[in-house]
């Protein structure tokens, strides 16, 4: 097919650095790219130079003729009137308007929409004024999954993978990337790489080229070590040495390889002065970033008592249907709780109950007396523009500058010339990152994390994972990212049909149900017909109005905790079996390496095993 858009030597710069440097990438028809980086590398930026919308600092972008080009961007503008307005009054606009959720809003005015709706309206005009029926269609989506429940992103994959025309797309959605892509193109430090394939492609390529660099490394430093000592024999050789050979031993000596994209980890370990163990990760290796980081101690210790919700339900008027009611929860210690259900069903409103940001409407909240909250905002924490990064995080209690939240920021990525940018320069994944830090900063016990995923580049998702995996508090998580929820999450609430109820089986388990179209009100009465299938803190529920008596909380010391309990640590045994296993493979030939990674696994594998005998002995005694 033909070429859509050639860019050339493409440069764009801050006023610090370049964000990209002579960048040259070709789009053809039926091609499907995705753009990845971290956090300011200029993604959101690279997309707009081939929209058009943004001219390069230098360098040229040709497009071909008649190309249509469709345009997400990352803060849409829908003009005036109604979304209808905005997408045009036609069939295919109300059928993309339901398909993402928003169908009952065509109507609506623009200026009344939340921002989560007019980024799921703008993504609909896109798709409705490009199709990608033809050949020299081209769209062009940022973040297009924010903000989408998981029918709609389910949707919208199956939609990109039969485009004829092109897509480009940055996305933090895994899936989607491995799903739709076909070729990768990472931005590092000014420069792009391309990688042929989807998401699995762009890491195995980048791990490639972080070995070769580290090869390259050491034999600079073998020259450089041999050319120092000759430059060091008696000054009598040295009148004789080549004045070129001089300069060039010079240069071989004085060269220094570039600094990681990250180099340091990111957790609480700096919030009372302590550094993190290690020196964290390269942008291609985040194990353990979160893991050797933090501190335990530093956070009050979480006793049994978390949060309890008892017969709660909430509407915003009595003229409003009730989004929940009747339901009762008990959040266990060390809990990973997943909130799933379509938008507008009352997902957030529930976070906020639990949170104590929002009184319900009827019913009970108990919260235990060591709790301490850290809430993840879906819109973050407002910021003021011209504040300092450096000046938010020391906040009011602490001076700006101290040696503890400089070593903070540093574990959060923001290097020393970005601690004294102004928020307003900052990427919309660098300020999400900045929220996440004030949140983390509290050094809360319970996270309420809702939807922490938007805006973050994909080593910072796969830290937050790491750290997650272990981290000893309660953590309830809405999330439309189906990667991170299948490896944080342990259960799931389902918030569906006027209820709130805990799915059994975790996020694989609502997934099947979800699959077989089981809503809330079938999976309730399937775990009330198996108890023992059930999680103790099981959510009740009101059949045809009847009054539902919250649960009685059992003792913990019965089998059936004990089971669930060894459930749950045999989960994070699994996963950190995997994860070691993946690591095995990806040392390739380090002997040292492979000896303490192989002493870990043995380890764990040993771990697994005591607790699938514990297991089977409670199992057969319950």
């Amino acid at each position: 097919m033909g070429v859509l858009i050639d860019a050339a030597s493409v440069t764009v710069k801050r006023p610090d650095r370049a964000l990209f440097d002579n960048l040259s990438v070709t789009i053809s028809g039926g091609e499907r790219w995705g753009v990845v980086g971290i956090n300011g590398t200029g993604k959101t930026t690279l997309l707009r130079v081939l929209a058009g919308t943004q001219e390069p600092d230098s360098g040229v972008v040709r497009r071909a003729r008649g190309i249509r080009v469709g345009v997400l961007d990352q803060n849409p503008d829908l003009g005036k009137g109604t979304v209808l307005d905005a997408l045009g009054d036609s069939w295919e606009a109300a059928s993309v308007l339901e398909r993402l959720g928003i169908g009952s809003l065509g109507d609506a005015l623009v200026s009344k929409l939340s921002g989560g709706q007019a980024k799921r309206a703008a993504l609909a005009r896109s798709l409705v004024q490009v199709p990608g029926d033809h050949d020299d269609d081209l769209l062009i989506l940022d973040e297009p999954t924010n903000h989408l429940d998981l029918d709609g992103i389910e949707w919208l994959e199956q939609r990109l993978s039969m485009q004829k025309g092109a897509v480009v797309l940055v996305s933090h959605d895994r899936h989607l990337l491995d799903r739709v892509c076909g070729r990768m193109l990472e931005l590092d430090r000014g420069t792009g790489f391309v990688h042929t394939g989807g998401y699995q492609a762009f890491l195995d390529g980048r791990a490639v080229r972080e070995e070769r660099n580290a090869a390259e490394e050491s034999t600079r430093r073998n020259l450089a070590r041999r050319e120092l000592e000759w430059l060091r024999r008696g000054a009598p050789a040295r009148t004789s040495k080549s004045k070129a050979r001089i300069a060039s031993a010079t240069t071989l000596i004085e060269t220094r390889p570039q600094d990681a994209a990250r180099s340091a980890t990111i957790g609480f370990g700096a919030a009372t002065g302590r550094s993190g163990e290690g020196q964290g990760p390269s942008a291609g290796s985040v194990q353990g970033s979160y893991r050797n980081a933090y501190d335990a101690t530093l956070a009050p210790r979480l006793g049994n008592k978390v949060v309890e919700l008892h017969n709660v339900g909430h509407r915003y008027s009595a003229d409003d249907p009730w989004l929940f009611r009747k339901s009762s929860l008990i959040l266990d210690p060390g809990g990973r709780y997943g909130i799933a259900g379509a938008n507008g069903s009352g997902k957030t409103t529930l976070l906020d109950v639990i949170a104590g940001r929002l009184q319900p409407a009827e019913g009970t909240v108990e919260v235990g007396p060591t709790v301490r909250i850290g809430y993840y905002s879906q819109l973050g924490q407002e910021l003021d523009p011209k504040q300092r990064v450096r000046e938010a995080v020391a906040g009011k209690a602490r001076p700006v500058g101290s040696p503890e939240d400089k070593k903070l920021m540093e574990q959060f990525w923001f290097a020393s010339d970005a601690q004294f940018a102004p928020i307003g320069l900052l990427s919309g994944g660098e300020r999400r990152r900045l929220q996440l830090l004030l949140v983390l900063a509290e050094r809360p016990n319970v996270l309420l994390l809702d939807e922490p995923t938007n805006d973050l580049d994909l080593d910072t998702l796969r830290a937050i994972e790491d750290f997650l995996e272990d981290w000893p508090g309660t953590v309830v998580v809405i999330s439309h990212d189906r990667a991170f929820l299948d490896r944080v999450v342990e259960e799931v609430l389902l918030v569906e049909d006027e209820k709130a109820a805990l799915v059994p089986g975790g996020y694989g388990g609502w997934r099947a149900n979800r699959s077989k179209g089981t809503g809330v009100n079938r999976v309730a009465k399937a775990v009330a017909s198996k108890p023992s299938a059930a999680p103790e803190a099981e959510t009740s529920w009101a059949e045809d109005g009847a009054e539902v008596e919250a649960p009685k909380r059992k003792s913990r010391s019965t089998s059936g905790f004990k089971l669930r309990e060894l459930e749950k640590e045999m989960t994070k045994l699994d996963r950190r079996r995997a994860s070691l296993e993946a690591n095995l493979v990806a040392a390739g030939s380090d002997h040292v390496k492979l000896a303490t990674i192989g002493a870990d696994l043995g380890v764990v594998t040993a771990a697994i095993a005591a607790a699938e005998e514990q297991w089977l002995e409670l199992a057969s005694d319950d």
